[in-house]
Parts: structure tokens; C-alpha cells; sequence
């Protein structure tokens, strides 16, 4: 069954983590037509700044149509040890070569980082690649979910992230931990390739009912990780 975000969130932010039970088909729909450049926000600071001495990872995006360049993710160590610890021991093992942003949310988030590609909407349901062990949820140590930077996708239960993550298309601060909610954990943010991001929020995008919430979409030709590295 789909793996949904708490039902607290707003509609458009109820599932942030999806994977299939085996099954397949449905209607492919029609794509998209590609949103204005402009959609994508503007990030008021990084965080952590880019000039700090914080890991790096350099993500090598492609989908042959459009969208082709290296987007650079700054990573916040500092408050958010155990969460940049997973997601290095991923980059560094390769396991995100080849994988796909499989999920366009229109001025909320791209996520990927669970499965390989290339899917093809209304096709069979893709499979997640295993994973590590799941981590504690870092969402209590002063990162907000800010436009352009980057957070671990989760289940419903807290401890659940693995490598799936998403990248905020906006100032998304109801994904943040409240009193009564637990929250995403941020991590970093992009601070290199904002104009490659741009490019993928504009690329053309595929309706897929039985995989993506409504309103989502899966980009059409695969947006692909081809490399990712530690860069610093």
C-alpha cells in the first residue's frame, strides 16, 4: 500500500514517500504542460552557507530533453549529523547513480532518491532499491523547510527516512515540526544548479493516479541522478 505523510498536513503535502505493493497499469493521463521557470522560488540564504567548510555533494541531472547540468547540495552536518551521515554513506556506496526524481509536486517539492529508472507512467508499479536501515528523525534542531532546500521524505512513523529525499519549490513551513506534529528533516539546501532545478520544475511531467497523488506527476522523459559525488 502507498506510504503516506501524516494526514495533519495540508492535502498536497499528505504523501511524501509512496512505494508500491507489486501490481501495475493504470492511466498514463496526459502530460502536464510545463509550468513558467519563474514557478520555482527564490532562496533568501543557504543553509549552511556556502562558504562554510560543510560537505558537498555534486548530483549530475539529465532527461535529454532540457533538463542536463550539476546541482550542488551543501550539507549541514553541524545540526543535522545523523541525517548528512545517511545520506553521504548513500552517495558515497553510488546507490543513487541511476536513480530518478519520480515525483513533481507543483510549487512544493521534487523528490527522489528511491528508485531506479526509467519509469514509464501507467506502467507496472516501480519496486524501491534497498535501503539501509531507517534513521531517527533530526526535525527539532532550528532547520525550516525553506525554499530550495533539502529534506528527507519519511513514513507516517517518525524514524522512517531512508534515501528518499525532496528538494522545497517553496517556503513549505507546515512540513515542519509543530507541537503536535513531528516534522521533515531538513539537512542542507542547493547552493549550485538552482537554474538546473528550475529546468526540472519546467520539464514536462505525466499524470500517474495509481502511484502519484493528484496533482503530482512523474517527469516525462526521466529526470536521472546519473552520478552523485562528495565534492568537499
Amino acid at each position: 500500500m502507498p506510504r503516506s505523510a501524516p494526514s495533519t498536513l495540508p492535502q498536497v503535502a499528505l504523501v511524501l514517500l509512496l512505494a508500491a505493493c507489486g501490481g501495475g497499469g493504470g492511466d498514463a493521463g496526459t502530460a502536464f504542460p510545463p509550468p513558467p521557470p519563474a514557478a520555482v522560488c527564490t532562496a533568501s540564504a543557504p543553509i549552511p552557507s556556502p562558504g562554510a567548510s560543510a560537505p558537498q555533494v555534486t548530483l549530475a541531472l539529465t532527461n535529454g530533453a532540457g533538463v542536463n547540468g550539476d546541482v550542488v547540495l551543501t550539507l549541514d552536518a553541524g545540526r543535522a549529523p545523523v541525517t548528512v551521515a545517511n545520506f553521504l554513506a548513500y552517495v558515497n556506496a553510488g546507490f543513487f547513480d541511476g536513480t530518478v526524481f519520480h515525483r513533481r509536486s507543483p510549487s512544493f517539492v521534487l523528490q527522489g532518491g528511491g528508485y531506479a529508472g526509467p519509469l514509464t507512467a501507467g506502467g507496472a508499479m516501480p519496486s524501491e532499491k534497498d535501503t539501509r536501515p531507517a534513521i531517527t528523525l533530526e526535525d527539532n534542531v532550528g532547520l525550516s523547510n525553506l525554499c530550495l532546500t533539502v529534506a528527507m521524505a519519511r513514513l507516517t512513523a517518525p524514524d522512517s527516512a531512508t534515501s528518499q529525499f525532496f528538494v522545497n519549490l517553496a517556503n513549505n513551513p507546515a512540513l515542519d515540526r509543530t507541537l503536535t506534529a513531528r516534522g521533515y528533516a531538513v539537512f542542507g539546501s542547493v547552493t549550485g544548479g538552482s537554474e538546473v532545478i528550475t529546468a526540472a520544475n519546467s520539464a514536462t511531467c505525466t499524470p500517474w493516479p495509481t502511484f502519484l497523488p493528484a496533482g503530482d506527476c512523474l517527469p516525462t522523459p526521466n529526470i536521472t541522478i546519473t552520478r552523485a559525488r562528495q565534492t568537499r
